[in-house]
């Protein structure tokens, strides 16, 4: 491993690679920042870029910056505007934009680029420690045990049920997962639920529901309740993180870069479903002060989604490198480019061709370098968003939700769809239903429904659920996530009782 390490370090360190890897990374921020257009988008149109380098080395290590940049800067859409433009970072909008509100975008922001940086360089430790080892570790989940990952995935709505709001969650969850079936079945290749419209034969667009749900209601609250945000005339204050709020994320960061990385290891799972479990594990494990703060601007709910999609990027070149098995759209991509290049990923890549290998792994630990360094002194200008007039702020939240949404599947019908399904976002908030469980059912339902019918086709009928162990152990782990939070408010209330009668 020392001789692979010397090997990516003189590959990376050349100045074309660090070229590669701050362009790389720049463009990936500030793509990231824009909704609608995610690292698949611009991924996609970088691809002939990086063939016409010509070194597979320097084009792998520019697309991967663009990559995890991407992310990286996906946050702040979220933070700032609520307007979650990629699925991986829909739940830091959850703490982070109600910071934004409190006057603490400049906090939000720091937390943000603190956590995801930890984040990506741990992962990138660990993927330099155990990509060989857990690329056999990856062949053992197949459809079965992806049913019951996202099954886990979806036990996530227990950390958006308040009090008295379980049975919203769960059918908010339930009418996301309604909504994922619009479009062609898994079973059966023909179009469900569609009304007879062409245009919604490949489904609904998740920018389109991620905008519809969070951007335009938020716009028009902005209208009804002018004084929710720009309180302070614009001033942006309190950049910096307390060493009592250092103290508080340094665990959770610690625990969901780890958690993050194997998750993103399982082809299939990757930083969608790293951030929902990060962000329902660090609730489930906050105190009951901590948990009433979820969802209100709490610092642990900002830096535990940050710190796992991060890491799930990082941990999602496992299968890619080691195995050729794309674990996402984007990685699907990357596959792509690197056959392009004549380079064959799988377990021969570290013998063939090392310094492709260990080149990437390097670069990913000076592009979070490059991306600390490129972001923290810019979060006073980058927060000022905040400080724009109510009158350019609104049309400006507007201009980049139709844009995205348009962009997202490049269809007129999508703005149609935008508006009657922000028409029923805002009537949800009004009403106290949770929108998270409705984005987390739809983003997992097309998945869950994907692998539940292979595994059917291949098992005959459901005995895969007993018949694989790890299938049962993860249904078993969704269950008690799910009844976690019950069981505590039970043992809570048994124990004020008992405290009661004492008296």
């Amino acid at each position: 491993m020392l001789e692979g390490i010397l090997i990516g370090l003189q590959t990376a360190m050349s100045l074309q690679n660090l070229l590669m890897v701050i362009g790389g990374c720049l463009i990936g921020t500030f793509i990231g920042m824009l909704p609608g257009l995610g690292p698949m988008s611009i991924i996609a149109i970088m691809i002939p870029v990086a063939i016409s380098i010509g070194d597979p080395s320097a084009a792998l290590i520019l697309l991967a910056g663009v990559y995890y940049g991407a992310i990286f800067g996906g946050s702040t859409s979220s933070i700032l505007l609520n307007a979650p433009g990629v699925a991986g970072t829909v739940a830091s909008a959850f703490d982070g934009y109600p910071m934004a509100r409190q006057g603490k975008a400049g906090k939000a922001l720091t937390i943000a680029a603190i956590s995801s940086f930890a984040g990506g360089t741990i992962g990138a430790i660990l993927l330099m420690i155990f990509a060989p080892m857990l690329s056999s570790v990856a062949l053992l989940f197949h459809s079965a045990e992806y049913f019951g990952l996202m099954i886990v995935g979806l036990s996530a709505i227990a950390a958006f049920a308040g009090n008295g709001q379980v049975a919203k969650a769960l059918l908010m969850t339930v009418l996301g997962l309604i909504m994922a079936t619009v479009g062609l079945g898994s079973l059966f290749n023909m179009p469900r639920f569609t009304g007879g419209f062409m245009e919604l034969q490949s489904g609904f667009g998740f920018v389109t529901l991620a905008m519809a749900m969070f951007a335009l209601p938020e716009a028009i609250f902005l209208v009804l309740k002018p004084k929710n945000i720009g309180d302070d005339g614009g001033e942006i204050k309190d950049l910096r993180i307390t060493r009592a709020e250092a103290r508080a994320i340094a665990p959770v960061i610690g625990r969901q870069s780890i958690q993050g990385f194997f998750i993103g290891v399982l082809p299939g799972a990757g930083a969608t479903i790293a951030s929902f479990l990060g962000y329902a594990v660090e609730r489930n494990l906050a105190t009951k002060e901590e948990q009433a703060e979820f969802g209100k601007g709490s610092i642990k709910g900002l830096a535990a989604p940050e710190t796992a999609n991060n890491a799930a990027c990082t941990g999602s070149f496992v299968p890619l490198l080691t195995l050729g098995i794309p674990g996402s759209g984007t990685t699907a991509i990357l596959l792509g480019a690197l056959i392009a290049l004549n380079v064959t990923p799988g377990p021969r890549l570290m013998i063939d061709d090392p310094q492709i290998f260990w080149a990437v792994i390097m670069s990913m630990f000076i592009g979070n370098l490059v991306l600390l360094i490129l972001n923290l002194p810019l979060i006073p200008y980058i927060a000022k968003v905040l400080a724009i007039p109510r009158n350019y702020l609104i049309p400006f939240i507007m201009f980049f939700t139709l844009m995205g949404a348009y962009i997202g599947q490049n269809n007129a019908t999508e703005l149609l769809l935008l508006v009657g399904f922000g028409v029923c976002g805002i009537a949800l908030r009004f009403a106290n239903y949770p929108l998270p469980p409705l984005l987390i059912g739809f983003i997992l339902g097309g998945m869950m429904e994907d692998n539940f019918a292979r595994a059917v086709q291949l098992y005959g009928g459901i005995s895969f659920i007993w018949e694989r162990p790890m299938t049962l152990g993860l249904l078993i782990i969704a269950v008690i996530l799910i009844l976690l939070p019950s069981m505590r408010a039970m043992y809570a209330r048994l124990r004020s009782e008992g405290v009661a009668d004492g008296d």
